[in-house]
């Protein structure tokens, strides 16, 4: 009988006061002053020491000194001493001791190793492989000891079943005897597997198919080099010590593993033919370290002069290239024998033009310019080993030794290649003289040209000779009339231009390729090295407003029709633009030019395109809209981004970036009118509520369009658009039975109930300041939103719905205030329109009765079983507590303590 008067009589929400609760319920400020103790402060000791053997007739026998030390608490524990110092300390303390021989010749070999800056021989292998193919017939011609015994078919297969052998089936048997060679090892056959090595050597004597012989020459090496290390392995592990130092010297092997390194010279030595026993000796060039000291000091001189005995200047070259190889790997200080081999290959370099040699070529239908390629990777790498630390004065011998020798330009192409660019950038002037005088029929100026620009791209000439290069250089260049050698030549000199030269220049040099490429549609052929001038011309040129205004630029761009590599170039313009443009652009130039780019990448969408390369098209267009402002003419900015979305509409990401543009339009808008529009600016708000309000249903996300008709919503509500606001919030109520129960989230399937609630939540927050339609019931909206979620399809025992309902009370708590906790400027909410109308408060109490039943309902049904109770568990009684005092509805809250379990 006494809560019964009060559940009749009271009708109306407690009355609250905002600003008193805040500062009652806000926390204590406390004065500190400025001496209290500080826990960001430094930690100070006081560090107290007594003085022994204190003056007689002192007061006291012990004085202290008092010293403040600003403590680090990491470093205490090492009372401050960095750790690593203290290593450093204690090895310098150290006496040094006299490191044996052994030890300190083994650093000074280190000193004298080859780094990293080496290009490394196996680097080249696979290019070598690939560039210098045939499709002529091959064959194996293999005899072990006389003539008169044939290879056994174990061994190498039958005579006959090495002739006429394609590319790849000579391939295969090469690797077959570099396997029979690892098995007659493996086996204790050393005197076959000697013989397999001999006779993979004579190979090397044969240039039947000539253009095939630099791949050769590295599978036949390759079978050399195993041999040589199975060799000195096993000498190695005859030496007395079981692990001996890399530098071991002759003193400490023992004479058995002596007696075997020169038994297998011996062998070597009785090989009567030159070819086969030079390069065995050189794949056994390491074990003279066995021997003597100096063993291999002495013997690269011999193998040098050795070399000269080989009659075919092409057989020639590559041996020394092996033995380059060979002496750069096993003493690579012995700079002489490296530079006599250059030399002696000066020497023996005439023969390319003797009869013996250009009758070869007419048999073989081989061309001198072809012929003279097949040098390049033995020159390439003898004068790599050659120039590896070299000092500048090499250069200049090499140079005065060119000048002297006729036909010099494959030499001097291999000179630029492997010399260092600040070399050859230095001495521009001089190669460019005798780049002239080199005969075009022999090797083509444009190659020189190339080598040179490659050292040039990567070296600074002196600024005065940089325009009479480029003059000079491009007068051959343009002259080419391959199309492909043209590009190739072009493409390495588009870098030198970029780097030194302004846009003038460079778009004459753009002009001058499409000049080229076009005719006959040449360009179809060239796309890497257009793409490649392109990647150049962006790495100087980050300022796009002189990129665009290059009069060749775009119809430079206008040749990349295929569409993949179209698409890859507008990336890497996009790339660069979003990576170096950190200012807003209204330039109209940049605008229009960067749209087509954009459209260009936007029209590569299909059905077909992976999600990936969607996003990341998206996001690169996104950048883009995001540098675009035109200040305070945010007309233009809205009719742009009405432009945009005409233009990118397959894109959905950046359809939602257009949408948050515009709202943020609107929101700057508000800002520089302070919250009070003209009949303009009122209209022009209007109209990006339009714009958002047409965009939003192209959107396939149900949640991008909820969140954005929300978001949308609440801007239109901040620009005082009520009709507008009132539109958007009506489209997302109306929108919320489409949500589906589960959404795709990273390919798996998860339920969308949590993001729904999350939306539910953030929309019923917006509801407190969004006034009632003149037109529609009082909280029409509010009871839209509930009636949808009332006919949602939720899922199985779950409390989604309940929990809107139980979110919706303190709401509509709020609302039956006589001012609100928050609302928006210039903006009547319902506390201004009802003025705390009887009748409205009325219509809110009925509306939370209706809630709390709907909440007492569930309640009923989850007690009537164990399983309900443990879910019932997660509606907290502090939950409900609190809703209800709000209400003040205290009958309520006895009817809804009746039903709700003790353990609650």
């Amino acid at each position: 009988y006494l809560m019964a008067p009060c559940f009749y009589s009271v009708k109306h929400s407690r009355v609250r006061r905002y600003v008193a609760e805040k500062q009652s319920c806000g926390l204590e400020v406390a004065s500190v002053e400025f001496g209290d103790y500080h826990p960001l402060k430094s930690i100070t000791v006081t560090d107290s020491k007594s003085r022994r053997g204190a003056r007689k007739g002192s007061t006291s026998s012990s004085s202290s000194s008092s010293s403040s030390v600003a403590m680090d608490p990491l470093s205490c524990m090492m009372d401050g001493t960095d750790p690593l110092s203290m290593f450093a300390a204690a090895s310098a303390s150290e006496p040094h001791l006299t490191l044996p021989h052994s030890i300190s010749s083994g650093r000074k070999e280190k000193e004298d190793e080859v780094a990293v800056d080496f290009e490394p021989w196996s680097s080249k292998r696979g290019e070598i492989l690939a560039r210098f193919t045939t499709t002529e017939k091959l064959s194996i011609n293999l005899f072990m000891g006389s003539d008169k015994g044939k290879v056994a078919i174990t061994v190498t297969g039958s005579q006959r079943e090495l002739l006429n052998l394609s590319q790849q089936d000579y391939v295969n048997r090469i690797e077959e005897l570099n396997q029979s060679l690892k098995e007659a090892w493996a086996s204790d056959q050393k005197v076959k597997a000697l013989k397999i090595v001999i006779q993979c050597s004579k190979l090397l004597s044969d240039t039947d198919v000539i253009q095939f012989y630099p791949s050769k020459f590295v599978l036949i090496t390759d079978i050399l080099d195993t041999f040589g290390r199975l060799v000195y392995e096993r000498i190695w592990s005859m030496c007395s010590d079981p692990h001996p130092l890399p530098g071991t010297g002759s003193d400490e092997v023992n004479d058995t593993a002596k007696e075997t390194c020169l038994n297998w010279f011996f062998k070597i030595a009785s090989i009567r033919e030159l070819i086969p026993r030079l390069y065995v000796e050189i794949a056994l060039l390491k074990c003279n370290c066995f021997l003597t000291k100096c063993g291999i000091q002495k013997t690269l001189p011999r193998l040098t002069a050795m070399i000269r005995g080989i009659g075919d200047p092409l057989v020639a070259v590559y041996a020394r290239a092996y033995l380059c190889r060979i002496g750069m790997e096993v003493a690579p200080h012995l700079k002489d024998s490296l530079n006599q081999n250059f030399f002696d290959l000066l020497e023996t370099f005439r023969q390319i033009h003797g009869d013996s040699v250009q009758n070869q070529l007419v048999l073989q239908r081989v061309e001198i310019p072809v012929y003279l390629t097949l040098y390049s990777p033995a020159i390439h790498w003898i004068l790599q080993c050659v120039s590896y630390r070299a000092p500048e004065s090499l250069l200049t011998e090499m140079m005065e030794r060119c000048k002297n020798l006729g036909n010099n330009a494959l030499l001097l192409n291999s000179v630029m290649w492997a010399f260092r660019a600040e070399f050859i950038a230095t001495r521009a002037t001089d190669f460019i003289g005798m780049i002239k005088d080199c005969d075009e029929a022999g090797f083509p100026k444009h190659l020189l040209f190339g080598s040179l620009g490659r050292s040039l791209a990567c070296a600074d000439p002196p600024e005065a000779e940089r325009l009479p290069i480029l003059n000079e250089a491009w007068k051959v260049i343009t002259k080419v009339r391959s199309s492909q050698d043209y590009i190739n030549c072009a493409e390495i000199w588009v870098e030198f231009t970029c780097r030194h030269f302004t846009k003038r220049e460079v778009n004459t040099v753009l002009s001058d390729i499409i000049k080229h490429m076009t005719p006959d549609r040449a360009f179809e052929e060239a796309y890497p090295q257009l793409q490649s001038v392109i990647r150049k011309i962006l790495t100087y040129f980050h300022d796009f407003s002189v990129l665009f205004s290059m009069e060749r630029f775009l119809p430079f761009m206008d040749m990349f029709q295929k569409d993949s590599v179209r698409v890859e170039v507008c990336r890497s313009i996009m790339e660069v633009f979003i990576k170096h443009q950190h200012e807003p652009t209204r330039d109209p130039v940049i605008l229009n030019a960067l749209l087509h780019v954009c459209k260009t990448m936007h029209d590569s969408v299909n059905a077909l395109t992976l999600d990936d390369d969607k996003r990341s098209l998206a996001l690169l267009i996104n950048g883009f809209i995001r540098m675009v402002s035109f200040g305070r003419d945010f007309e233009q900015q809205l009719s742009f981004c009405v432009e945009a979305r005409a233009t990118f509409c397959n894109l959905e990401p950046v359809l939602v970036q257009l949408i948050h543009t515009v709202n943020q339009l609107a929101m700057e808008t508000r800002r520089v009118m302070r919250g009070s529009h003209s009949r303009k600016t009122a209209a022009f708000v209007r109209a990006c509520a339009a714009y958002s309000f047409i965009t939003i249903p192209s959107l396939t996300s149900i949640f991008s369009r909820l969140n954005l008709y929300l978001l949308s919503g609440q801007v239109a509500l901040a620009n005082q658009c009520l009709s507008q606001a009132d539109a958007f919030l009506k489209a997302a109520v109306s929108l919320l039975p489409e949500v589906p129960r589960s959404v795709s989230i990273e390919g798996k399937m998860r339920s969308s109930e949590g993001f729904l609630l999350d939306f539910i939540n953030n929309f019923l927050s917006t509801l407190l300041v969004v006034p009632d339609h003149p037109e529609a019931g009082v909280l029409y909206l509010v009871r839209g939103l509930l009636n949808m979620v009332q006919d949602y399809t939720w899922e199985d025992n779950s409390d989604a719905k309940v929990q809107v309902y139980v979110s919706a009370l303190p709401l509509l708590a709020a609302m039956s205030q006589e001012t609100y906790l928050y609302c928006i400027p210039k903006v009547d909410s319902n506390e201004t329109l009802y003025g705390g109308d009887p009748k409205f408060v009325a219509e809110i109490n009925k509306l939370c009765e209706t809630l709390i039943g709907q909440v007492l309902d569930h309640l009923k049904i989850l007690g009537r079983d164990e399983v309900g109770l443990s879910v019932c568990q997660e509606i907290s009684q502090d939950t409900c507590y609190i809703y209800c005092i709000m209400c003040k509805n205290k009958g309520v809250f006895i009817s809804l303590c009746s039903v709700v379990p003790p353990s609650l």
